[in-house]
């Protein structure tokens, strides 16, 4: 409790207020919560509370709790409110996330740790190594669940339950609950009690949503106007791609706006280094993508800005998240182009709010919202290899039509009279002049055959340039047999050559001094 009074934890959130009691007993717990609501405290608390009340007296501790999140940032986070929590209490706990060597963590892990926070991809590796032992574990939390969802970590998640003991507590948290989620929950959590504090509308009621409509080339000249209007916030851009986050921090920085990115390309250290300087207030924006859209804890920022609309509709509640934390208000502007009117109905229809929209002067605007969904359509392979699948019928003549074709009149003069009737272009008319043998067809071309008795009707022989006036064939040329013995054409004398090859470069003698 001194620890709680001196984090200045007075009131619990509603999650915090239904889920640690029962935590406390042991129970399963399924929590459908959205971030920035004390989910961290809700599970750590009662777990670090557990633990606490049985210390083992042995030197090197066994893995009694085990938390995995999606990302690093979120892991880095929940670790540094562990070791908050555990100030007076005689726990150890270690971190083991991706782009970190593995020599640290390992030397962490050797002196034994009660609470493992980690992601699912390092701790697979670390469990294949045989440096992670999870025989002993007894609590084990999977946070953001629906995340690790979408990322694709779902495999990996049911590979580690499967390694755990059967008796054990196991909490699970998310912001939504999709099918396989759901499913997750039956096969792994025994009588879960399930808490959800999902409010009626989708998104804080203390953030401020804005539209502004601009054409994609205009943007980047639009966000450095809005953050300059607000320049007394922190502000959060996203962006939908890694480029995107880098161009924008750079045409900031050019702007005089000191700003930083982060996403998945950049290293573990980078991406700590640039949330380190934007909580300390060095770096006024911090441009991401939605890999960080649920690690980013900062309190104080005022602005997010959406500078592309994200393609999914569950991301912008994320995003818009990152303000109006811990009671405070917020603002959040997005930044919309002709192009992303589908994907903004899409979000409109799942907050149920239709978000107030103004052009870059600050006037309202009416938007032609679609009411289908903007989101890309998933491909569809045709049947069949390389034949585009399921071949029409063919005709009669070979073509693709259904019925039989059509027979085509050419006996008279007229060729083309039933296309006419239909709408065609008529055949070509040939001439068939001077060729009665042929009626109806091309004549044969006539072929030049003077000079040629001995092959009347076919092409003359080509004279060949060796051929002399008088017919006879010109004699070969004479080779001299003994300079041109094994060598190829174009080479020059062989054995120049080979004496040459053969040849040892004389040394020169040097001269004694003195």
């Amino acid at each position: 409790m001194k620890c709680l009074e001196a984090l200045n934890y007075a009131d619990p959130t509603p999650i915090q207020e239904q889920a640690i009691p029962v935590a406390l007993e042991g129970r399963d717990i399924v929590g459908l919560a959205q971030t920035g609501t004390g989910k961290t405290a809700a599970f750590t608390l009662p777990t670090i509370s557990r633990l606490a009340q049985d210390i083992p007296k042995s030197k090197k501790r066994q893995i009694r709790a085990l938390i995995i999140s999606p990302t690093r940032e979120l892991a880095a986070q929940i670790h540094d409110t562990v070791k908050r929590f555990t100030t007076r209490v005689p726990l150890r706990s270690a971190i083991i996330v991706g782009g970190v060597s593995y020599h640290k963590q390992k030397h962490a892990l050797q002196h034994g740790v009660d609470i493992l926070v980690g992601t699912p991809g390092r701790l697979i590796d670390m469990i294949d190594q045989g440096v992670v032992d999870l025989s002993t574990v007894e609590t084990i939390i999977l946070d953001e669940a629906d995340q690790m969802l979408d990322i694709g970590f779902l495999p990996a998640i049911r590979s580690i339950m499967e390694i755990l003991p059967t008796e054990r507590q196991t909490m699970l948290f998310s912001a939504t609950m999709p099918k396989e989620i759901r499913k997750l929950t039956h096969e792994h959590l025994n009588d879960p009690f399930e808490i959800s504090v999902i409010p009626k509308t989708k998104t804080a009621d203390k953030v401020e949503q804005k539209v502004v409509t601009v054409e994609k080339p205009q943007k980047i000249e639009a966000i450095c106007d809005v953050l300059n209007i607000h320049a007394d916030e922190q502000a959060v851009v996203f962006t939908r791609t890694k480029h995107g986050a880098d161009k924008v921090a750079k045409r900031l920085s050019v702007s005089d706006i000191r700003a930083a990115a982060i996403h998945g390309n950049k290293s573990h250290n980078q991406r700590e280094r640039a949330l380190q300087d934007f909580r300390k207030g060095k770096v006024r924006v911090l441009v991401a993508t939605d890999i960080a859209a649920r690690g980013i804890d900062v309190p104080g920022v005022g602005l997010v800005v959406n500078f592309d609309l994200p393609e999914v509709p569950e991301a912008y509640v994320h995003r818009i998240g990152r303000t109006a934390r811990a009671g405070e208000s917020g603002i959040a502007i997005s930044l919309v182009s002709t192009e992303e009117l589908g994907l903004l109905g899409d979000i409109q229809r799942l907050i149920k709010i239709d978000i107030p929209a103004e052009d870059l002067e600050g006037e309202p605007v009416e938007l032609d919202v679609p009411s289908s969904s903007g989101a890309k359509r998933p491909y569809k392979r045709r049947g069949g290899g390389g034949g585009g699948g399921r071949r029409r019928p063919r005709g009669s003549d070979g073509n693709h039509r259904k019925g039989p074709s059509k027979p085509r009149n050419r006996a008279d003069g007229d060729q083309g009279g039933d296309r006419r009737s239909e709408g065609k272009k008529p055949f070509r008319k040939r001439n068939n002049e001077s060729s009665g043998e042929r009626e109806g067809n091309r004549p044969f071309r006539k072929r030049n055959t003077e000079g040629s008795g001995e092959r009347e009707g076919k092409r003359p022989f080509r004279e060949r340039s060796n051929r002399s006036g008088d017919g006879e064939k010109k004699p070969f040329r004479k080779r001299n047999r003994n300079d041109a013995k094994g060598q190829k054409r174009g080479d020059g004398n062989a054995n120049a050559r080979h004496q040459q090859k053969d040849a040892k470069p004389k040394r020169r003698k040097r001269k004694a001094n003195g």
